[in-house]
């Protein structure tokens, strides 16, 4: 037979390029006047039909097997991105057997259209689908780690501080990796979900009767199940999860654009924003007030079965240890409006008095006139204030919003040592240098600190150690520590170690902390500490509160009395059920208990 006879018996009539079937719902044009307008000759064409028609003339079966595999597997690609939960929890085997209304009404709009319409919303639709579970896995990861969904107009930047953290952990070659392969997953999710939505529509229209009749007969099952509320083991066998979740961001993008506005005008009333000076903290004057923030120390760090043991027993050892050095302490609860990650939100909403749960809420207030706890200190005259924040490594203009006359961040500390994973620094040389640059020197002013402890940040390896404090130096020592340490995927993998080693990292901070206070304290020494969120859910848990512990520490025993009314715990642990506040409520609480005026 000749090469032109073969191309003759072989027309395209929009044939599957799998399967050789003609396509019944294909317009007139053959697939050879296709070839010629994409510069391929006829003669061009009709080998290309030879050679792949060949193999299937041979191995009829095997074509036959793969023609079938893969359309069964565009099947279950489909359905997954439609049912696919945007949370772990939703990860359940009946989940993925129900009938979602969204194919039913995709197969029917493609079994009416002609050929070329047809692909162009298969192609449309396959990348909607890629979209949608590109969404839904950003959901999940965010809820790990930040115990909230991904939100589209606030988030996008978080991917910078991403790849950050990861190359902290990985270094530069493993962060560069990690991000050209997420970024060939997301590619070849659109891709794969486009030609399988594709391939779906072709198979449809080779078999439009029996595809007809069935897309009819589930669409009336999925209106009855739909309306009866029908149910296979514990789930709704009707399913619109698709369609849910493209409401649910469509109003998450609403409400976040109404929120901007109405926070705006919340800022703007503080009831101690005009307040004079003179009637500002006049119950701390003289003091020498620290304010320190140590990284993700939450209330499972205190009850969690796995590291609760541990830090417990520093907790009383440390209360121990001031009470020795003439200290004592009260602590509660406070309510962090952050979860796992992005520590400045929890830092503005306790300094701040406002919810800062977002990004934009934090650039909103701290381009405002919003009194902040610390810009009270400064406020006042009265003190000299200064920022210890070694986890700040770039720019950092929220300095004159937190009203700090000088901040000291990574690279104007002295640290001559090595990273611990994302922590630039280990606690006892940030506490060390702001001995050595700022509390112990002679000052006419009492200092009022904001200071950040960073050890304890995830992936919690490697931990620093405590070391003899006249070897601190500039921090050198710290590289034998460092090399000795755990890898931290050894670590922040293993769902019992990641526990230990949390727990492990809030005792060091703890202890570095409470050393530093009792060996350079004075009498004037006033701290006031707290954790600014928990820790990710693969340590706290997938549905844990957001509650941090909080104490304030002094000598003198009236800095104590003034919030004798609050009913916090004696000592450094609170009790489970001393009282819990929202973070944004200590602001006022405070500057109330010391001798503040409001002034509206």
């Amino acid at each position: 037979m000749s090469l032109s006879s073969r191309s003759q018996q072989h027309p395209d009539t929009g044939t599957d390029a799998d399967t050789g079937h003609p396509d019944t719902g294909t317009d007139a044009d053959t697939g050879t006047e296709a070839g010629a307008a994409a510069g391929v000759s006829e003669e061009g064409a009709a080998v290309g039909a030879v050679m792949g028609a060949g193999w299937r003339a041979r191995y009829p079966a095997v074509a036959r097997g793969v023609t079938v595999t893969v359309s069964l597997l565009s099947f279950a690609l489909v359905m997954l991105a439609l049912l696919l939960p945007n949370r772990l929890s939703g990860f359940h085997p009946a989940e993925f057997t129900r009938l979602p209304g969204e194919a039913v009404f995709g197969a029917a709009l493609l079994l009416v259209l002609p050929r070329r319409p047809r692909i162009v919303v298969a192609v449309l639709a396959g990348a909607c689908l890629g979209a949608l579970t590109v969404l839904s896995l950003l959901d999940i990861g965010f809820s790990q780690f930040l115990g909230r969904g991904f939100n589209m107009v606030l988030d996008w930047s978080l991917f910078g501080d991403a790849e950050s953290y990861v190359k902290d952990s990985l270094g530069a070659a493993g962060a560069t990796v990690a991000v050209v392969a997420v970024v060939v997953i997301i590619l070849a999710l659109f891709a794969l979900l486009a030609l399988a939505v594709v391939r779906l529509g072709n198979v449809m229209a080779r078999h439009n009767a029996v595809a007809t009749r069935t897309v009819l007969a589930l669409g009336t099952v999925w209106v009855l199940c739909m309306e009866t509320g029908a149910q296979f083991a514990g789930v709704h066998v009707a399913a619109d999860h698709a369609a849910g979740l493209v409401q649910y961001r469509v109003r998450a993008v609403r409400d976040t654009l109404r929120d901007e506005a109405a926070f705006e005008e919340q800022a703007k009333h503080d009831k101690f924003g005009s307040t004079p000076p003179g009637q500002l903290l006049t119950g701390l004057r003289g003091k020498d007030m620290m304010f320190t923030f140590i990284e993700s120390y939450g209330r499972s760090a205190v009850e969690d079965p796995v590291t609760a043991p541990g830090v417990d027993a520093t907790l009383t050892a440390a209360t121990e240890k001031l009470a020795d050095a003439g200290f004592a302490a009260r602590s509660g609860w406070l309510t962090s409006a952050t979860y796992g990650g992005n520590s400045w939100l929890g830092h503005s909403t306790f300094l701040s008095g406002l919810w800062i749960d977002n990004q934009q809420r934090y650039r909103t207030v701290t381009s405002s006139d919003h009194l902040s706890l610390t810009r009270a200190f400064q406020k006042t005259g009265a003190w000299r204030t200064v920022g210890i924040m070694p986890g700040v490594q770039k720019g950092w203009p929220e300095a004159k919003y937190f009203g700090l006359d000088n901040v000291y961040d990574s690279t104007e500390l002295g640290y001559k040592g090595p990273k611990f994973s994302w922590s630039t620094m280990p606690d006892q040389y940030a506490l060390t240098a702001f001995e050595r640059l700022e509390h112990g020197k002679k000052h006419d002013k009492p200092l009022m600190s904001e200071i950040i402890l960073t050890s304890s940040h995830q992936p919690w390896a490697p931990i620093p150690k405590t070391v003899p404090q006249d070897e601190v130096g500039d921090g050198s020592i710290y590289k034998g520590i460092e090399k000795a340490g755990k890898n931290p995927a050894d670590v922040f993998y293993d769902s019992t170690k990641v526990k230990q080693e949390y727990g492990k990292s809030i005792q060091y901070s703890v202890n570095s902390l409470i050393d530093y206070v009792t060996r350079y304290g004075t009498k004037d020494t006033v701290l006031v500490f707290l954790g600014d969120h928990q820790p990710m859910a693969r340590v706290s848990g997938e549905d844990s509160d957001r509650d941090v512990p909080c104490a304030i520490v002094a000598r003198d025993p009236k800095v104590l009395d003034k919030i004798a009314d609050w009913g916090w715990s004696d000592g450094l642990q609170p009790g489970h059920d001393a009282p819990v506040w929202k973070m944004s409520a200590f602001r006022d609480r405070f500057l109330t208990a010391y001798g503040s005026t409001p002034s509206s």
